[in-house]
């Protein structure tokens, strides 16, 4: 047999892995595995480009699609007309209740940052995502409280993992297949038919491209895809998260690769940071202050922004912004605040000619809702406004020198504290983390380590004196782990040492090191990369 699956068969699990399901996984990996390690070896020859001196710019070759005024990209499919509000979290039982009656227009079922990919909840999230699509699924939590499901749920749109990852628990040939193949394909095969007879259609985010030739190649695995089954082409819709450096140089590209079955972009924030740096980490014009201030009015963020909207716009796509990441607090004072930001970013966002944007938990969506109301009125989205007033250069894109801000003990303390305590909740199972008010992932960690390397590989001043050095961050190590130790069990304090030993080989190393996600750190650290 060309494939096994060496993950335990939990209960249900066969109603996932069945052999029609599995031969569409061979189906894919034979068509597209050579195109997808074609694509992470141009990674990293650019990365490579970029560590001797190099800076991305505008495609030379791509001049005609830019300057090219007559295409577009596909009308908004049913369910992606109006998408003001948008909520993303993990394919857990419980979140998939909650996003789907949350009040939002889409829920983003996430398999990327926000879920951490044990095999438990990779598969039993296709599962949850079949159930919800057939209206069978409830959750009672543990206080006996019961969940069902609504009359007008959100439409479901699934991120699969980025195509830098496998899946281990499923090998082809002797390897492990892609994981952006695996999410993709398990949930197309069972559920694109459902979703078509729901009046909706098979959504998708595409995370972490790099390039318009990664985008080429998703739209040829869903022209793949929709043959194999035997759907019209183009019932598909994808939108590109728009979350590393080199693809914002890219964006009209990417919808004209995919524009058959683009819904358009979307602008992250952790993500394209982290991208910054691990592009231009060594260089010290790129060396960022503290993650707090590094908001999205930055000169360099409010660029790559309004480029987005008005790249979406020209070419009739929806643009959406960026995630609201606070969560309802019970103290008084702190929500004020939390709300009080979260309402001036999504007002922001809205006037800028956004069509909508994320919120990480159900009590935000009243808020970010409000804020679109106002700017959309009656009309589901604002893609008619153009802005033309906008012109962004390469240098403007690249300003992260205007970025105001210090570096302060404070700033490297909490990227410690957030790294630690959400990488260890990861290697528990959980993937969408709420610490200091905040709901955090893989990317807030990406970051937190990733800024920790740079300010100690550039000997960054502190605010108020002195510099990070690896001593520093070792000392905020080991006063945090004796404080989480205080709290845990006698079965935590072996995940609470790995969780520590992963974070510091992606901050302390003497080079940025090339496991740039979490998983790949875990995988690593127990000899498994």
């Amino acid at each position: 047999m060309r494939i096994q699956v060496t993950g335990r068969m939990e209960d249900r699990f066969g109603e996932v892995l069945d052999q029609k399901a599995l031969d569409f996984l061979v189906a894919l990996d034979g068509e597209f595995a050579t195109r997808r390690v074609q694509v992470l070896d141009t990674r990293r020859a650019r990365r490579a480009r970029y560590a001797e001196g190099q800076l991305p710019g505008f495609l030379p070759e791509t001049r005609a699609i830019r300057e090219d005024l007559s295409w577009r990209v596909a009308p908004p499919a049913p369910g992606l007309v109006d998408r003001r509000v948008e909520i993303t979290g993990p394919t857990d039982r419980k979140m998939t209740v909650n996003a789907l009656n949350s009040g939002a227009k889409v829920w983003l079922a996430d398999f990327e940052d926000a879920t951490s990919p044990t095999w438990h909840n990779v598969i039993s999230g296709q599962l949850n995502l079949i159930d919800a699509i057939d209206r069978r699924i409830d959750f009672t939590a543990p206080n006996g409280k019961r969940y069902e499901l609504g009359d007008d749920p959100a439409t479901i749109v699934v991120r699969p993992r980025g195509w830098h990852l496998t899946e281990k628990h499923i090998v082809v040939d002797g390897r492990p297949i892609s994981a952006s193949l695996v999410d993709f394909g398990l949930y197309f095969y069972h559920c694109a038919q459902r979703q078509i007879d729901a009046g909706r259609g098979p959504y998708f985010y595409l995370p972490k491209l790099e390039s318009h030739l990664e985008a080429r190649l998703w739209n040829d695995v869903f022209r793949f895809a929709q043959t194999y089954v035997g759907i019209p082409q183009g019932t598909i819709r994808a939108t590109t998260l728009i979350e590393t450096i080199t693809a914002a140089f890219e964006m009209e590209e990417i919808l004209y690769e995919l524009r058959e079955h683009s819904a358009g972009l979307n602008a992250g924030r952790w993500d394209y940071i982290f991208s910054i740096i691990k592009n231009f980490g060594n260089r010290d014009d790129f060396v960022l202050p503290d993650r707090s201030a590094v908001t999205m009015t930055v000169p360099f963020m409010r660029a790559y922004t309004e480029l987005l909207v008005r790249t979406c716009h020209r070419r009739g796509a929806h643009a959406i912004g960026g995630m609201a990441a606070f969560i309802p607090s019970k103290e008084p004072a702190v929500n004020r605040v939390a709300m009080d930001k979260v309402r001036a970013d999504k007002d922001r966002e809205a006037g800028d000619g956004f069509d909508g944007s994320w919120v990480a938990h159900p009590g935000l969506v009243p808020v970010c809702r409000e804020a679109f109301d106002t700017a959309l009125g009656d009309s589901p989205h604002q893609i008619d406004r153009l802005r033309e007033d906008v012109t962004v250069t390469a240098d403007a894109l690249l300003a992260v020198d205007r970025t105001p801000g210090q570096v302060t003990y404070h700033g490297v303390r909490n990227n410690v504290a957030v790294a630690l305590r959400y990488i260890d909740a990861w290697l528990s199972g959980t993937g969408a983390v709420a610490i200091f008010d905040l709901m955090e992932d893989a990317a807030t960690a990406e970051i937190a380590r990733c800024q920790i390397w740079q300010w100690i590989h550039h000997g960054t001043p502190l605010a108020g004196g002195g510099h990070v050095t690896a001593d520093l961050v070792r000392s905020m190590m080991d006063e945090e782990l004796a404080a989480l130790r205080l709290d845990r069990g006698p079965s935590d304090q072996g995940r609470l040492a790995e969780a520590a030993a992963i974070f510091a080989a992606g901050a302390l190393g003497e080079e940025l090191p090339p496991f740039f996600t979490i998983e790949a750190y875990a995988r690593h650290l127990v000899g498994q990369a």
